[in-house]
């Protein structure tokens, strides 16, 4: 039997460290691995509907293991020598009633360099 395996990828991880003088959260940023998650591209239905939905072009599908508990949305991450900006907020099905290791997923685009 094949048993499947994710790949290692960076996210970007935000700790509040402070407020400004219009008490707004001041924020650093690191990034933090995550094992085991699957990258898939997204198909071409998915690509257009997140495009008319959102603005943003969908280029590929996260599956993330269950039990992690980074904040996913409005992030960056970073795989295979590129980095890409998380689309929406992150799906998640019942750990129960799903049978591999993933149960949520969210959509990424790849980020224009020079972009933050």
């Amino acid at each position: 039997m094949l048993a499947l395996k994710g790949t290692t990828v960076a996210l970007e991880v935000r700790t509040q460290t402070g407020t400004d003088e219009f008490n707004r959260p001041i924020y650093e940023t690191s990034f933090e691995d995550v094992e085991n998650v699957l990258i898939a591209p997204v198909n071409s239905t998915e690509m257009l509907d997140t495009l008319n939905l959102t603005g943003r072009k969908a280029v590929y599908q996260l599956a993330i293991p269950k039990g992690d508990t980074h904040e996913w949305e409005n992030c960056r991450v970073s795989f295979w020598g590129q980095l890409w900006r998380v689309i929406g907020i992150p799906t998640e099905g019942m750990d129960d009633l799903i049978p591999l290791a993933w149960n949520k997923k969210v959509q990424v685009e790849s980020i224009v360099e020079g972009e933050s």
